[in-house]
């Protein structure tokens, strides 16, 4: 009776084994693939949107909801350091006794950043600051960089070369990490140039000593016009990159009673007073 119920369950095995076909094993794993396939679009279609939703809470929902995304502020203009001069940069001033670079008539310092010379220029006007590079102290042949106040209200670092009493402006332009300011009626700058570049007429050598020309003036339209004063200041001897100094320079208004004649001159007349004549 055993040995039958063995037999009679051996071939009910056999019959369910014959019977279920590779088309039928098939459709079983066609039929738990859909099954995945529909789980993973539904996981899909909850990402999606979920995506959605947050893109459009983002970037339009009113100031109520989430702000605006809006672009990162720029850094303003790094204000002038003064007491540095002498010390970690060069300095020249013109302009009135103890005059900064927000009140001198026209402020320029230099030093030396690695292959770089950084330039900081300030002028009191609403037009155009510079500084050229000269082997006299005379207009003619040199080297020039200028800070142009445009009428977008952008200040910008061009190159020229003086041709006589006439700037003329130089596509090859050696400034770079340029910046620049127009505040409180004054022109702003900060740029680097190269010490060495190639060899070209219009560009000098900072390792070499010149003679540095300063000036300022108006600009029509973002171009420069002639200087304010007839005769610019000058430094009075070469300038060297290497070597820091702190250099001031009367404007005229303040020439006049400095001036070693002047003070002769006031001495012999206050005799003159307090003595009486003979």
């Amino acid at each position: 009776m055993v040995l039958q119920c063995q037999s009679v369950g051996a071939w009910l095995l056999f019959a369910y084994a014959v019977s279920a076909s590779p088309a039928d094993e098939s459709a079983v794993r066609g039929s738990r693939t859909d099954q995945g396939d529909q789980a993973l679009d539904e996981k899909h279609q909850d990402t999606y949107g979920t995506f959605a939703s947050e893109f459009y809470d983002l970037r339009y929902l009113s100031e109520e909801g989430y702000p605006f995304p809006t672009a990162p502020p720029v850094d303003p203009f790094a204000r002038i350091r003064v007491d540095d001069c002498g010390k970690t940069k060069g300095c020249f001033r013109y302009g009135k006794p103890g005059c900064n670079a927000e009140t001198c008539d026209y402020f320029l310092s230099y030093r030396r950043i690695g292959a770089d010379v950084e330039f900081e220029l300030s002028a009191d006007t609403e037009g155009w600051v510079a500084v050229g590079f000269s082997s006299d102290k005379k207009m003619g042949g040199d080297d020039v960089m200028a800070c142009v106040h445009d009428d977008n209200g952008r200040v910008r670092i061009q190159h020229f070369y003086n041709v006589g009493q006439w700037a003329k402006e130089i596509k090859r332009n050696p400034a770079r990490d340029e910046e620049g300011v127009f505040e409180n009626n004054r022109v702003t700058c900060r740029f680097k140039r190269p010490v060495y570049v190639p060899r070209d007429e219009t560009i000098v050598d900072l390792h070499l000593s010149w003679y540095y020309l300063f000036a300022w003036g108006p600009a029509i339209q973002g171009s420069i016009t002639r200087h304010d004063i007839d005769s610019p200041p000058v430094s009075e001897n070469v300038v060297s990159i290497y070597r820091y100094e702190d250099i001031f320079m009367p404007s005229a208004a303040y020439q006049t009673f400095s001036s070693p004649f002047c003070l002769l001159l006031i001495v012999a007349l206050t005799f003159y007073l307090l003595m009486g004549t003979p």
